[in-house]
């Protein structure tokens, strides 16, 4: 046999490989379920020609076999499709790969509202979309790690009553925090217990009593209402019982739901002897949790193990609840209270549980599912939103991979009515969500900032948007390519003003005209050293920044000056001329290592508004002379008074020296938390509370627990 024929033989042999390659290689993954309105999005396990479309390779069928007249948005990189107009119906997507030789049908049906899961066959099918997406990445991607870490009109931690509020981000919209008061009592987390401390006479506190739970229950936060504390604990449960009969009971008998949520509702009407009058449980770590109109709702987070779904054909998709009122066994939600949302391509669960907690015994619990994962959350009277990272192919990179500078945020809105919940409507936003304060609403419009990009990565250089939806989810405004090469720090909007500080080198403000929902703009900007990792409100007019000075050191070698955190910095800015706004006041604390649980947790800020005074713990490191790195000085807490009037002016200092040869915080004493009641003030702490007059700051009183 000639040469030439030999070789077109083996050409034919390479061709046909070829084929088959793609003929395995090429497979869509989307949900199945779209809700009309919104944008149906596919992703191909290898890329298909640009002009797929033109050719006729790429398009839609409805149910009669008639191509969809429908806007079709195909990526560069030929690996994913949008598609926007479609109506309530079924649909296929047919598509070619990339030789146009093999052809591939995804089926999907558009919704006019969210379907429930219909039984296990659906939800399997769901699960193994994720996993068949899952391998396409493990096979494809290369993945990076994100050099960056997350470090918010109305503040509900007036404290101009008799007693203080948690510091809440929406008012009429309370968050669960580590400690609660009532004016009377004082109710704090102690390791494993709930310590109640009678405070009515701040100079005699007495230990009334402690709740204590076993060692399968870890508090973590409380809510505290005229007669009931909440109690939100992270439960250890152990499946001791059958719920599906088999080959597989002994193994299940075995197997522990690694975190359950629970709600544990106490009658305080007697704080000497607490009550226990219920417990309900969500399978999950706590995402969140609020309680606004005398309803609780607390969000959790699910993975199921649907890895295993291949060994065992009966595993348990669906997550567990509990409820002391039904007995002592968790139960699996059953089909009719779970959803897939729309494009979630997610293994997780979403949980959203409800209460009426006016009668905690006798109420009906409401239990809701929702297969999309979720991160930050924020939540309005009437609105719960959350938010689930969407990571895109990187472009910094020849190798196909998700990369973290690439992502983007889906968000999810939800109304709520006491515990009726239901599923709204979710747009993408580019960029990712910082924290809740980077989220609003405010007269029906949700408003968010995020952060495109990195700002370590040249070739993906971040930037950041502002983005403006009706109460459809809609994108009706936005600003994006803000502070480039810069990242969001801190957030907060303020009635028809937003809020935002970026930083790099320096601490851009940016005072933003969202009065105007189609059309936001820029009004000012403020560069100045530092940056505020929290914004709270003093007055229409003014904000306190809680941050970090800085300082750039051009002594370290490198090619780009090295930015240096300094002590823990407060501003106070004047935002009363928008278009010139101006850093009024500045306080800076210690040096570099000082530090305060405020920087990354709001509700440690301590705040009376009527006099004016604004507190937190903190921790303070001072470096001395010839030495290179700061050593802790003392711990405790600051009170300043801040006004307009006469700026920032330190007032409390409750702060105690270190004792000899002490290194490091003292963790049982160390301050978590300060309230006031009447003319008193207290410090919380692990094992101690005491009590200090408001004016003179005078210690006046001490109980251990």
């Amino acid at each position: 046999m000639k040469s030439w024929t030999i070789s077109l033989i083996i050409l034919g042999l390479v061709v046909s490989v070829a084929s088959i390659f793609y003929v395995t290689k090429l497979s869509v993954t989307a949900q199945s379920v779209v809700l009309s309105g919104q944008v149906f999005q596919a992703s191909f396990s290898s890329a298909i020609e640009n002009n797929a479309l033109e050719n006729g390779d790429l398009y839609v069928e409805d149910q009669q076999g008639y191509k969809v007249d429908a806007n079709y948005s195909l990526t560069s990189n030929g690996k994913s499709i949008e598609i926007e107009g479609l109506h309530e119906g079924s649909y296929t997507l047919h598509v070619k790969d990339k030789l146009g030789i093999t052809k591939t049908n995804f089926p999907f049906r558009v919704y006019k509202e969210l379907p429930t899961v219909q039984s296990q066959k659906e939800l399997k099918a769901h699960f193994d979309m994720v996993k068949k997406l899952q391998n396409i990445q493990n096979e494809n991607v290369t993945l990076t790690d994100t050099a960056e870490e997350s470090a918010e009109l109305s503040s509900d931690a007036k404290g101009g009553g008799d007693h203080s509020t948690t510091n809440n981000q929406v008012e009429g919209v309370d968050e669960a925090d580590i400690v609660q008061t009532n004016g009377t009592h004082i109710y704090s987390i102690t390791e494993n217990n709930i310590a109640i401390i009678n405070i009515e006479d701040p100079t005699k506190m007495k230990e009334e009593t402690k709740i204590r739970f076993g060692p399968d229950y870890y508090p973590m936060q409380l809510f505290l209402t005229d007669k009931t504390l909440i109690v939100l604990a992270q439960k250890n449960v152990y499946q001791t019982l059958q719920y599906d009969k088999g080959s597989n009971d002994e193994a299940r008998m075995h197997m522990p739901i690694e975190a359950m949520t629970t709600a544990l509702f106490y009658d305080i009407s007697n704080p000497e002897n607490p009550k226990l009058q219920r417990e309900v449980g969500t399978e999950g770590n706590m995402a969140g949790a609020r309680l606004t109109a005398g309803t609780l709702y607390y969000i959790t987070n699910v993975y199921p193990n649907f890895w295993m779904m291949e060994e065992q054909k009966d595993t348990e998709l669906r997550p567990y609840t509990y409820d002391s009122e039904k007995g002592e066994t968790v139960e699996p939600l059953p089909y009719k209270d779970l959803s897939i949302l729309p494009n979630s391509k997610e293994a997780t669960f979403s949980i959203i549980t409800a209460l009426d907690v006016s009668n905690p015994e006798k109420n009906e619990v409401v239990t809701k599912g929702y297969l999309g994962g979720s991160e930050q959350l924020y939540m309005s009277k009437n609105n719960l939103y959350l938010t689930s990272s969407v990571y895109e192919e990187g472009t910094s990179t020849n190798k196909m991979g998700w990369n973290p500078g690439s992502m983007d945020t889906e968000v999810f809105k939800f109304a709520l009515d006491k515990t009726a919940i239901q599923f709204v409507a979710s747009n993408r936003l580019k960029g990712h969500i910082l924290n809740q304060f980077s989220m609003d609403e405010y007269v029906g419009y949700f408003r968010a900032v995020t952060t495109k990009g990195n700002n370590w990565n040249d070739n993906e250089v971040s930037e950041n948007n502002l983005f403006i939806l009706d109460e459809g989810m809609n994108l009706v405004g936005s600003l994006t390519g803000l502070a480039k090469d810069e990242r969001i720090y801190s957030a907060r909007f303020m009635g028809d003003k937003a809020y935002m500080v970026t930083f790099k080198e320096t601490d851009p403000l940016f005072v933003i005209d969202v009065a105007t929902p189609t059309s936001p703009k820029v009004l000012g900007e403020l560069k100045i050293p530092g940056f505020s990792n929290y914004l709270h409100p003093l007055d229409e007019n003014h904000l306190i920044g809680f941050g970090y000075e800085t300082r750039i050191d051009t002594q370290s070698g490198g090619k780009e000056p090295l930015i240096m955190t300094e002590g823990m910095k407060i501003s106070l800015f004047d935002v009363s001329d928008l278009a010139n706004p101006k850093e009024k006041d500045t306080e800076i604390i210690g040096d570099q290592g000082t530090y305060s649980p405020v920087q990354y947790d709001h509700h440690a800020l301590f705040e009376h508004k009527e006099n004016h005074l604004y507190g937190f713990p903190i921790s303070i490191y001072e470096k001395l002379s010839g030495k290179e790195y700061s050593d802790f000085k003392q711990d405790g807490a600051l009170i300043y008074e801040i006004t307009v009037e006469k700026g920032i002016q330190r007032k409390g200092d409750l702060l105690r020296p270190k004792a000899l040869g002490q290194t490091y915080e003292e963790w049982e004493s160390s301050i978590q938390r300060m309230v006031y009641a009447g003319d008193t003030i207290y410090t919380i702490a692990m094992k101690e509370i005491k009590s200090y007059n408001i004016d003179t700051y005078k210690q006046t009183g001490l109980v251990k627990y």
